[in-house]
């Protein structure tokens, strides 16, 4: 087993440190990000050869020019669904102001391929297209002070790619946290991933209801960005909260937790695929790195040249598009095991100026 990275020095101290003026940033660029994101709805982004350990060409400083290039995945021949589940565990609580404690409340946003005309996108509860199933699910963990809703357009490009994908909201570290987020609660979430998994799988039985036998108990894969990327790292990979049912794992602008202990990096643990902006000045790319160099193959790492914390996972394009096709296709190899998705994933994961991909398959 590798041996734990010390970020107690690293990004956790250094985010509670700055906590104040991180969570002031933050809100500015979400405020920027909400609103452009009613303006372009809920729609797709449109989305795009790399060698074994070779980085491609240097960053183009800056934010990125917009890309209309290729779609990010192939067009599905089903619409998306959108149904809001609301899971309860009853065996923990979160402790709010004036001492009250409640269960811990899972609310969580389910993408599916649906019954529809195709490119209808988040219908509310669409009746899912059962025929093509069962689906490879995948469990997104989102950023601090932010809810799912605004990665929309990534987990909308894992669901047209035939995929169940699930974005529960942390009950603490969201944007409307009752009194406001606490990051402190990340060492809470890699539990309330897992028990989102165990929801989606009871859901799941014959009979449990509108998404029975929709998914695919087998081939799970956990994601996330920023703190929700640390949680899925440490459901992944660590030895506290490590969940046998993950199949892989795709880590954006993510660490280790600190505090959690070590972090199991061996022989048949699931494939990685991990994602960092080169400029990105919140989580920065020694983190990823560090965890990234303990990981056994196979393993994959994207690098977005001169890309920041959150944009690229959002609106910025051509990296949203980028990681888009990366993301599907290494889901495709390590959840649906297609025959042709590796050499998909090393053929658009570079791009002169724009990415580089490390790989190790």
């Amino acid at each position: 087993m590798g041996s734990p990275i010390p970020v107690g020095s690293g990004v956790r101290s250094r985010r509670r440190s700055e906590a104040r003026r991180r969570t002031s940033t933050l809100r500015a660029c979400l405020l920027i990000l909400v609103l452009a994101a009613l303006a372009v709805g809920l729609a797709g982004a449109p989305a795009v050869p790399a060698i074994r350990r070779v980085v491609t060409a240097p960053a183009r400083h800056g934010r990125a020019r917009a890309s209309s290039e290729e779609p990010a995945a192939r067009p599905s021949s089903s619409a998306i669904g959108l149904r809001v589940l609301r899971f309860v565990d009853t065996t923990r609580t979160i402790h709010l102001q004036g001492g009250r404690r409640l269960p811990r409340t899972l609310v969580t946003y389910v993408r599916y391929p649906a019954l529809g005309a195709p490119g209808q996108t988040d219908v509310p509860n669409a009746p899912p297209a059962l025929a093509g199933g069962p689906y490879p699910l995948v469990v997104f963990g989102h950023g601090f002070a932010v809810t799912p809703q605004i990665y929309a357009r990534l987990l909308q490009s894992w669901a047209r790619a035939g995929y169940v994908v699930a974005a529960p909201v942390f009950p603490l570290g969201s944007a409307g946290a009752p009194g406001g987020p606490d990051e402190a609660d990340v060492i809470n979430q890699p539990t309330d991933m897992s028990f989102v998994i165990s929801s989606l799988l009871s859901q799941n039985r014959p009979g449990a209801g509108a998404l029975a036998g929709l998914i695919d108990p087998a081939h799970i894969a956990v994601a996330g960005h920023s703190d929700g990327a640390e949680t899925a790292l440490a459901v992944a990979y660590s030895r506290r909260f490590h969940d046998p049912r993950v199949d892989a794992a795709m880590i954006f602008s993510g660490a280790e937790i600190s505090g959690v202990g070590g972090y199991g990096f061996t022989r048949g643990t699931p494939p990685l695929l991990a994602v960092q902006g080169t400029a990105d000045t919140f989580n920065e790319p020694r983190y990823t790195e560090a965890y990234f160099a303990l990981a056994q193959r196979p393993k994959f790492l994207l690098r977005l040249l001169g890309a920041g914390h959150l944009p690229p996972y959002t609106d910025e394009q051509p990296q949203l598009g980028i990681v888009e096709r990366v993301s599907v296709a290494f889901l495709g190899r390590y959840l649906k095991q297609e025959p042709a998705a590796l050499a998909r994933l090393l053929m658009v994961g570079a791009r002169r100026g724009e990415s580089a991909l490390i790989s190790d398959p």
